[in-house]
């Protein structure tokens, strides 16, 4: 998400752009909650869709469940949010960007940025090292972005077994492969650069397979009708599919008895990546709030045309048998079948205040970072980063040859939106764990289009 936007940002700029992947088929893929939106995140979708960004018409042309959280309170905290059919979104993404002018993709693993020094010993970005099945090759460029992701020494933990990788994409509906962790590039930015690198960690609930759900014994909560946009440039878009209701369900004290039973099959404590405090593992609500009976399960249906769900609220990387055994103890969920376990995946984060407030790498000319590698978690945060990131690497080589003071940045102020909010809290105090928007973090809160 910060790697389409910035691609697409930077072709828009009129910058020759190259979108280098390790696989065509996942640009657009949604690795965790097939959602955008939310509180503060939704905010954000909307100021990506003003700066010409693609997340706002994706997920209004792949959209199946629409809600507007925090309407309790005034309409400039208002949230919205919808549920996306994971393979329209990701179709609706790629078909953008390969139609895209200026933008070209490249399937391959990039493994370097290579740099010259100027006269004055500042590093310059001169080219991309990338490798295409095994065979090295070098993209001459004049400014690139780093959008890793969850990849940059990706390691994957299910229980106690750990393997190098950054996600498990799906190949059908019912399997799924891990891709190869970016190593190179973390020593680009760690040994090359002396940039400080730390650990951060996320995670991802068990799949299930909808035709073993009681649905019955489980509320049903229908999207909103009708529904809304996110993008101010499509009010009726035309590739709209249905609507699918979600369902709620809760845990309750006979789960909790499992987690705490099987806490010693989760990855020892001693690892080094820092969870998210705000989408909290279910074992972490469990230890943080001993006193609560239940937490709620929201069941996300993961398409118009699969079986697949996804329960919102049970992440957790246990062993397989184990996280059978939490799911049906759950009402409603007393027979259902896991089709991919939950896992963790615990990454390298570049220290943001080593960034400027256009997400330049301080002290190499050309060289800028968007997305989780900034200390982001998120598809909202990582789209807002990879846009202002695009944009300005753009305007860095294009601009190259100016003088210094007539050089064009993309700087959103705190003032200005969420974004500029966003950026400013990174580099500026940076963060040791995945940082959430949300609209308290705004001191100049205003209201946005209802």
């Amino acid at each position: 998400h910060a790697g389409t936007e910035a691609a697409t940002a930077a072709a828009r700029a009129g910058a020759r752009t190259a979108l280098v992947t390790q696989r065509v088929d996942t640009v657009g893929e949604m690795s965790c909650n097939p959602s955008i939106g939310g509180i503060g995140k939704g905010h954000l979708v909307r100021e990506v869709d003003a700066l010409g960004g693609v997340m706002g018409r994706a997920i209004d042309a792949a959209g199946i469940h629409f809600r507007m959280l925090n309407r309790r309170k005034g309409p400039a905290v208002w949230g919205p949010r919808a549920q996306a059919d994971r393979d329209l979104y990701r179709a609706f993404v790629r078909a953008d960007v390969e139609a895209c002018p200026n933008l070209e993709v490249v399937e391959a693993s990039a493994e370097d940025v290579l740099f010259d020094v100027s006269a004055s010993g500042e590093r310059v970005v001169r080219a991309v090292a990338i490798s295409r099945d095994g065979v090295p090759d070098e993209l001459e460029t004049a400014s690139a972005v780093i959008t890793t992701g969850t990849f940059l020494r990706g390691k994957i933990f299910v229980g106690k077994e750990s393997f190098p990788a950054g996600r498990f994409v799906r190949d059908d509906p019912y399997t799924a492969t891990a891709e190869p962790p970016a190593s190179g590039l973390a020593k680009t930015l760690e040994v090359d650069l002396a940039l400080p690198l730390a650990r951060l960690k996320t995670g991802t609930p068990p799949r299930l397979d909808g035709r073993t759900i009681d649905w019955a014994a489980c509320a049903p909560q229908p999207s909103e009708d009708p529904r809304f946009c996110f993008s101010y440039f499509d009010q009726h878009p035309t590739q709209a599919p249905g609507t699918v209701l979600c369902y709620r369900t809760a845990t309750n004290e006979r789960t909790h008895d499992v987690v705490r039973q099987y806490e010693h099959t989760l990855a020892p404590t001693t690892t080094d990546g820092v969870g998210p405090r705000y989408c909290p593992s279910l074992h972490k609500k469990v230890e943080r709030f001993g006193d609560r009976g239940s937490h709620v399960v929201w069941l996300e249906p993961e398409g118009l045309d699969t079986d697949l769900v996804y329960p919102n609220g049970l992440s957790g990387a246990w062993p397989r048998d184990v996280q059978e055994k939490i799911v049906q103890s759950i009402v409603g969920l007393e027979t259902a079948e896991i089709v991919q376990p939950g896992y963790d995946v615990e990454y390298d984060f570049v220290d943001p205040r080593s960034l400027d407030h256009g997400l330049g790498v301080r002290g190499a000319t050309g060289l800028h970072l968007a997305g989780q590698i900034c200390g982001t978690t998120g598809y909202e945060e990582a789209a807002a980063l990879g846009i202002v990131a695009g944009a300005n690497a753009a305007l860095s080589a294009l601009d190259r040859r100016l003088a210094a003071e007539d050089r064009r940045r993309l700087v959103v102020g705190r003032d200005e939106g969420y974004i500029g909010v966003l950026v400013d809290d990174l580099v500026s105090r940076g963060t040791m764990e995945p940082y959430r928007m949300f609209t308290s973090r705004a001191e100049y809160a205003r209201p946005r289009r209802k």
